[in-house]
């Protein structure tokens, strides 16, 4: 059975909280369909992978049991933090072929830390930056370190291509603090699902820069999310080591009662018909937060 993050409901509750009290993360299968309203000139989206030569191989067997795990729990001072929060990602997701892989924090060097094909939460999809013959470059889940003295934003690192199976994912969400928008970037066109939401208060802002869904999942836990999904992000909150007494302070998108303005801890808040769009973006899939 999966380890879940332990919950503390009613306290999260009161602090506006969302993954850091999240206890049971309930599998979510997705509605069958959303209604979406379009918008008249589509966002970027995520574009189509092209692999380059890149880093020469590296053919090495390496003993990973002494190698911590990367996932939402995770603190490693090895593991690089995004230097291009802005930059644009391919249209490729990767996942581990095997139980657990090397991870690189760069192609030259020995393996930092280890990936779970399944691990403690999450779907195991991590998405591409870059794809070269032999290597990729992802985002992934956990920090190099825990505020206030360590840094706690939206890691990467390199995976031998050997060793993932890529799938295609060309759908991506796009938040805008600033205009109080959220799009759903697909195949189809650019489907506007909010204009309005609340975001992090300036003591706990909204993490900038670009992310991933780790999962989408139902915490019967957190009632005021009134049952609907949440979509639980990869990136940790800048100035919280945790929420409630936790060790994670994950940030997610969901449902909540008010949502309107610079009022939480920086999770996002959004009104059931947007999240219930949400329910339908894809495990692996990146989400830019723009200010």
């Amino acid at each position: 059975m999966r380890q879940r993050l332990l919950a503390a409901g009613a306290v999260a509750a009161a602090l506006g909280v969302t993954l850091a009290a999240a206890g049971l993360m309930t599998r979510h299968t997705p509605a069958p369909q959303a209604t979406h309203a379009m918008t008249a000139e589509p966002t970027p989206s995520r574009t189509p992978a092209t692999a380059h030569s890149g880093p020469p191989a590296n053919p090495s067997a390496y003993d990973l049991s002494g190698l911590p795990a990367v996932d939402v729990f995770s603190v490693n001072p090895l593991i690089p933090v995004d230097p291009d929060p802005d930059g644009a990602m391919t249209d490729l997701d990767a996942r581990p072929l095997s139980a657990a892989i090397p991870v690189f924090a760069d192609p030259a060097g020995a393996p930092v830390a280890q990936l779970a094909q399944s691990p403690r939460e999450g779907s195991g999809l991590v998405p591409v930056i870059a794809a070269y013959s032999d290597w990729v470059k992802v985002l992934l889940s956990g920090r190099q370190g825990v505020p206030p003295d360590g840094n706690s934003h939206q890691t990467y690192g390199w995976l031998r291509r050997a060793d993932v199976g890529l799938s295609t994912n060309d759908t991506s969400v796009v938040v805008s603090l600033s205009q109080r928008t959220i799009d759903i970037v697909s195949p189809t066109g650019t489907a506007r699902i909010a204009t309005d939401f609340a975001w992090g208060t300036a003591a706990t802002p909204t993490p900038i820069g670009r992310t991933f869904v780790m999962e989408v999942a139902v915490n019967p836990a957190l009632s005021y999310t009134r049952g609907h999904p949440i979509v639980y992000l990869a990136t940790q909150s800048p100035t919280l080591e945790g929420f409630d007494g936790q060790n994670v302070a994950v940030t997610a998108m969901h449902y909540y009662d008010a949502h309107s303005g610079a009022i939480s801890n920086g999770c996002i808040r959004v009104d059931a018909q947007a999240i219930e769009a949400l329910d339908q973006v894809p495990a692996g899939s990146v989400v830019y937060v723009r200010a």
